[in-house]
């Protein structure tokens, strides 16, 4: 379930990568050619930035592709390893659900108030600080799985980059 979730969720951000790329290809049209503007391409693109980073960081986490500094893990194995794999996840997602708290405290406060930007389009607050606060729900539900599997006796975290 949980890989499911966050392969929506990847497949939200790389929409809203692809919606980011023709925002900014419409803005260059219209101020090249048209001597216009849309006026709110800073504003839409930082919240569709802020979205899609959060929105990806589960899928990342579970394809191997999220960047972990493992210098130490690294170079464990058995017991030892496992063990240091638990508390990083433990620690990971204690970290993850305090910025989630913060951040969906500021999301209901901006529903709750009718917060809106103060551009022109006024985009209701709580939407990109919901998408924020989404993401890391996600990475939280990923780290638990990951905890579950490890504590399980399967395979540790394993990371695609290289050193």
């Amino acid at each position: 379930m949980a890989t499911t979730l966050n392969r929506i969720a990847g497949g939200l951000a790389a929409i809203i990568l692809v919606y980011i790329f023709l925002h900014i290809i419409v803005e260059i049209v219209l101020r090249t050619f048209f001597n216009s503007s849309t006026f709110v391409l800073d504003e839409f693109v930082g919240y569709a930035v802020a979205a899609m980073t959060f929105l990806s960081l589960g899928y990342a986490l579970n394809s191997g592709s999220l960047i972990r500094v493992d210098l130490m893990v690294g170079r464990l194995a058995g017991r030892p390893r496992r063990w240091a794999e638990l508390f990083c996840l433990a620690a990971s997602f204690g970290i993850s659900g305090y910025c989630a708290w913060w951040v969906g405290r500021d999301a209901l406060r901006n529903w709750t108030r009718g917060s809106v930007s103060e551009s022109i389009a006024e985009v209701p607050l709580w939407l990109p600080a919901g998408a924020v606060w989404l993401g890391l729900v996600l990475l939280m539900i990923q780290l638990l799985a990951c905890f579950l599997r490890v504590a399980m006796g399967g395979e540790p975290i394993q990371s695609n980059g290289v050193e």
